[in-house]
């Protein structure tokens, strides 16, 4: 009886061969055995290291002679004009990087997978680089891994395959490689890679997950020279097309000020982000020309605290943040390129546009440094308008949350106003998602109810809509960003936040709406 056996498997790119597609300074030797039962045609390679003795000898002052060996081989067989690359051991890493298909493993695995047959997922949330992998002790259907597949990026999925297939493979997982089970024989090796071939072309997974692809990470190294060299271009011609931030949550409560570092002296201090400063900076040191992204890795945005000592520094090519076409629509951020699905965001801004509002009652341009100044100053100037910037609702015991930053009786709805300077991602994702708690929990816990009424004074008023849930949500986002660009004044991944977002407040029947504050504040020293 034929046992199971594991194949890693690779399909190099239409313009690659085996000489091609291993690293120059692989010690690989081609084995040539008229007895062997490879294929015709195919290559083997084999991994030969010399033994060495394990770590952990000389480190517990073992005498007693031990030494390990590590071997491992590179298969490529001829398939319809092209190669398959099967690896044993860690052979896989002799590959050049940009030599094979990137979609090859997780595509040819979603249309094989069996989708009520699932065991393990492997899960990236770009916003914040989270990465989680779900295992399941029996076979299970993707609902069963809870995944927000408009906010997180599948990098792996592994189960049974369909019923079609089994004769063939019985276990499947995938990224840019394929890893499968099988009884084949090596006689029929070149048949079995041949069906992974057409498998790899088919577009079954639209029906079986058509909401898996939505966010598509960009790992093919051509591809991301091909949009590198857009960033540049972008950088070069039209800087206020990307922004600069800093790539994770910020305070903007706390004070804190900006340096720029890697052309030689560093730049003076700035208190805001701002990539007109770091143009700046760069335009000091006489730099001029730049043909090159690399020069992106070797600069440095430092953050000092407010007594100019340095917390941390961040390479540019990090803080950057850029959305751009390139035969498709792409998003750069903390140093990653993804693809987004051209029909998904036609249904984000479907959703969202409406909800942009052109004018407001009471959220006047901002002229104030932070965040709590500016919700102060809005409660100052209207009497109508009560600020709640920095208190807590929450009963004791519960998690602090604030009910919002100001809050105002307006067109017959209790107006929860949230805002937050600037549109990098994650900020505004922590914005949306306060939001939605905030109005969550005051369904979920009478006592919250009783904590807002205490905080807004008990006004009877006020206390009719809180008791009826007669409530609105507006998002104010202060931003130089034009108010007629609606959705596209936010990042791709804070439209998908937001989208979530709405789609639970519609469930709720609460109305949304997001404001765009002109900045008018010049947020250098």
């Amino acid at each position: 009886m034929a046992t199971s056996n594991g194949f890693s498997i690779y399909l190099l790119k239409n313009d690659f061969t085996p000489e091609d597609s291993l690293k120059e300074e692989h010690k690989m030797v081609l084995i040539n055995e008229e007895t062997s039962q490879l294929p015709e045609g195919a290559l083997f390679y084999l991994a030969d290291n010399p033994p060495k003795s394990p770590w952990w000898k000389k480190y517990w002052g073992i005498s007693k002679k031990l030494q390990q060996v590590q071997k491992g081989a590179i298969v490529f067989i001829p398939v319809k004009e092209r190669w398959v690359a099967l690896t044993f051991g860690m052979a896989f890493h002799q590959l050049i990087d940009n030599s094979y298909e990137y979609d090859f493993g997780l595509r040819t695995t979603l249309n094989a997978l069996d989708p009520e047959r699932i065991k393990s997922t492997d899960v990236l949330e770009p916003e914040s680089a989270k990465r989680e992998r779900i295992q399941s002790p029996t076979a299970s259907n993707l609902t069963f891994f809870d995944i927000n597949q408009d906010e997180s990026i599948v990098k792996r999925l592994t189960g049974a395959v369909k019923d079609d297939y089994t004769e063939w493979f019985t276990n499947v997982s995938g990224d840019s490689s394929l890893r499968i089970t099988s009884k084949i024989e090596p006689g029929e090796i070149i048949n079995l890679c041949n069906k992974l071939i057409t498998i790899y072309g088919k577009e079954d997974y639209l029906k079986s997950f058509p909401e898996i692809r939505n966010i598509v990470p960009i790992k093919d190294p051509d591809k991301i020279i091909e949009l590198n060299e857009a960033l540049l271009e972008s950088f070069l011609q039209s800087p206020l097309n990307l922004a600069l931030t800093i790539p994770e949550i910020v305070d903007y409560s706390t004070f804190f000020k900006i340096k720029y570092s890697g052309a030689g002296k560093i730049s003076e201090e700035y208190d805001e982000v701002n990539i007109e400063d770091y143009m700046e900076y760069l335009k000091k040191q006489g730099i001029t020309e730049i043909t090159d992204v690399e020069f992106l890795y070797k600069h440095r945005m430092v953050i000092c605290d407010e007594n100019g000592y340095r917390r941390k520094e961040i390479p540019i090519y990090k803080c950057l943040l850029f959305d751009c076409q390139q035969n498709g629509f792409f998003h750069f951020c903390d140093g990653s390129w993804y693809q987004i699905e051209a029909n998904f965001i036609q249904r984000l801004q479907a959703t969202l546009n409406p909800l942009f509002m052109m004018s407001h009652a009471f959220l006047n341009p901002c002229e104030d440094w932070l965040e709590d100044e500016y919700n102060k100053a809005i409660a100052g100037s209207n009497k109508q308008v009560i600020c709640l910037d920095k208190t807590n609702m929450s009963p004791r015991g519960l998690q602090q949350i604030e009910p919002c930053d100001l809050i105002a009786i307006n067109e017959g709805k209790l107006e929860f106003v949230h805002v937050k300077i600037s549109t990098r991602s994650s900020n505004l994702s922590h914005l949306f998602n306060q939001g939605y708690n905030s109005v969550l929990l005051l369904r979920m816990e009478n006592k919250a109810k009783d904590q807002l009424k205490k905080l807004l004074g008990n006004d009877s008023s006020i206390n009719s809509h809180i008791d009826k849930e007669n409530y609105s949500v507006t998002f104010g986002i202060i931003t130089k960003k034009e108010r007629s660009k609606k959705a596209d004044a936010l990042p791709i991944f804070s439209q998908i936040s937001l989208y979530r977002i709405v789609n639970g407040f519609k469930v709720m029947n609460i109305p949304c709406s997001i404001y765009l504050i002109d900045d008018n504040v010049i947020r250098k020293k």
